[in-house]
């Protein structure tokens, strides 16, 4: 199968839609929170070629701690939308990290994120 644009576009729409002021969360391999970033109460911008691109997101100026596994993105009411591999940068994980251990109480940020919808 091979998606036309105006399909991707809605695809990608409807997931950034489920992360409206939802949450980008780093867990432990025992998925316990490390740190919580916020969505705005608009996730993403629409979606152009089967990608949209993330408003700026909220830094967790507070983090819990710990090393990182993987990540959950999660709807405004706590609903897994779907989980990424964290890995150290070079890595090829979803999410690449300048580093996997988080400190209590540090700040993580995360600078940039997109969500495609390829093609086929």
């Amino acid at each position: 199968m091979n998606l036309e644009s105006n399909a991707r576009n809605a695809a990608v729409d409807a997931l950034a839609a489920l992360l409206d002021a939802g949450s980008f969360e780093f867990q432990t391999s025992a998925s316990s929170e490390v740190a919580t970033n916020t969505f705005a109460a608009t996730a993403f911008g629409a979606g152009s070629s089967g990608t949209a691109t993330a408003a700026a997101i909220a830094d967790d100026t507070t983090a819990t701690g710990g090393t990182v596994d993987h990540a959950a993105l999660k709807t405004a009411a706590a609903a897994a939308v779907a989980t990424l591999s964290c890995t150290a940068v070079g890595g090829g994980g979803d999410v690449e990290m300048t580093s996997l251990v988080i400190g209590a109480g540090d700040t993580v940020s995360v600078s940039s994120m997109t969500l495609t919808v390829p093609a086929s």
